[in-house]
């Protein structure tokens, strides 16, 4: 077993404790107007995104998965008397409020459940809705000028994939730093219950949201010791270097690699081109498995030491200590696969190694994993999938077990590597 009730070395160890977000109201906040700000190319059905995520959920506890949601988790938080103080000065931080509002918000929303004011922290409040407060807004220049369903409160819809605002690095919560503006609250909320539950009372942060652009989606343990870190669109070279240096002086890792990936919708995190399906193993994308590069870094002294670009699985092999990183491809035409790529095929979420979470609309990718040798666990994928994430970004693994060694390698039969390092 795992040495506490806190902590991650790896991304195929049994998962044992995972944090989920159940699709809310936020989501009700999507229209065609506001969609692309809010970083979803579709609306989703909510109640069928819902009833997705039920399903999600349930195969998690049906596969011995304890699940905390972040909602239950930001309600209890907010019953602490600072940690409420702290999430309305933040919230009030916001330079659209005007101090009118901003005073008037502040004292409203001390006086709120712990429900309802998570309410307005996650699925945000309009003008609207400000007016029909108890004692009413005082009118202001900026309630004036906004109409009805504008927001003074943004909601945050993206709370559903709860990977980007935290990830594990050994018994120490990262929490990030997102790039996106619209996405920027998330953290505030994550490093609260962090800071205030009593579930992460003796776990200490080891990244925080004012520091450099860092996401979760970027950052994957190859294997203990080893972690990778895509940089593209969400995550800087600084806060590549930032959490290597950090994870090197806990102790959470010996090598980071620094995986450069294109700036794109389609590859905004690297778990959207490649996650582990087994200690040593991948499902990625077949256009970028061959020009992946990454730089090594390793502590030397007090310096963090950074090696030149080399390709990623020669790479990535060396440092975890094997003869090569198998790679199952997304699909074998390039068709399928940039579909399922898109699709999310690749954002899989390991239960153990071999066995996977995946979506059911990803036939081709799902298949090529069973030939493979990985079970694979379908969800709905149609209305979760609208904000670009799968089972692996919907989920914040808290408590993986140890894995064990990686077994010798084979050179032929099912799943044998198409890419050999």
């Amino acid at each position: 077993m795992a040495h506490s009730s806190c902590e991650v070395r790896s991304e195929v160890g049994r998962l044992r404790t995972v944090i989920l977000h159940r699709p809310g109201n936020e989501l009700r906040r999507l229209t065609p107007r506001n969609s692309d700000a809010l970083l979803f190319d579709g609306l989703p059905w909510v109640d069928q995104a819902q009833r997705d995520h039920d399903l999600f959920a349930g195969l998690l506890t049906e596969n011995g998965v304890e699940m905390l949601l972040l909602r239950d988790l930001l309600e209890q938080t907010l019953d602490n008397q600072q940690a409420r103080s702290r999430a309305i000065n933040d919230v009030m931080t916001s330079r659209r409020l005007g101090e009118t509002v901003r005073t008037y918000l502040a004292n409203r929303m001390a006086d709120l459940s712990s429900e309802r004011l998570a309410e307005i922290l996650t699925c945000g409040l309009s003008n609207g809705e400000l007016s029909a407060f108890e004692p009413a807004a005082p009118r202001s220049l900026v309630t004036a000028m906004l109409s009805p369903e504008e927001f003074v409160i943004a909601p945050l819809p993206n709370l559903l994939f709860t990977r980007d605002s935290s990830v594990w690095v050994g018994g120490h919560p990262a929490v990030t730093s997102l790039a996106m503006p619209a996405r920027r609250r998330e953290t505030q909320l994550t490093e609260l219950i962090y800071a205030y539950h009593s579930r992460f009372a003796e776990q200490t942060p080891c990244y925080g949201w004012r520091l450099e652009n860092l996401e979760g989606g970027d950052v994957m343990h190859l294997s203990p010791g080893v972690l990778a870190v895509g940089v593209g669109e969400r995550t800087t070279p600084a806060g590549a270097e930032r959490l290597a240096r950090t994870a090197f002086e806990l102790g959470g890792a010996r090598t980071v690699l620094a995986v450069p990936i294109n700036q794109q919708r389609a590859t905004m995190h690297l778990d959207t081109i490649c996650t582990m399906v087994d200690t040593d193993a991948v499902v990625m994308y077949p256009p970028v498995a061959d020009t992946l590069v990454s730089f090594a870094m390793t502590m030397e002294g007090d310096e963090v030491v950074v090696g030149p670009p080399r390709p990623f699985l020669a790479a990535a092999a060396e440092a975890m200590g094997i003869e090569r990183l198998r790679v199952i491809d997304t699909a074998l035409d390039p068709v399928t696969a940039e579909r399922e790529q898109w699709d999310d095929g690749n954002n899989t979420l390991a239960l153990e190694p071999r066995v996977v979470v995946g979506y059911d609309r990803n036939v081709a990718t799902n298949t090529r994993l069973q030939e493979a040798g990985i079970e694979v666990l379908t969800i709905p994928g149609s209305e979760l999938g609208s904000g670009r994430g799968g089972p692996r970004c919907m989920s914040c693994p808290v408590l993986r077990e140890p894995v064990e060694p990686v077994p010798a390698q084979s050179t032929g039969g099912a799943g044998a590597p198409r890419h050999g390092v």
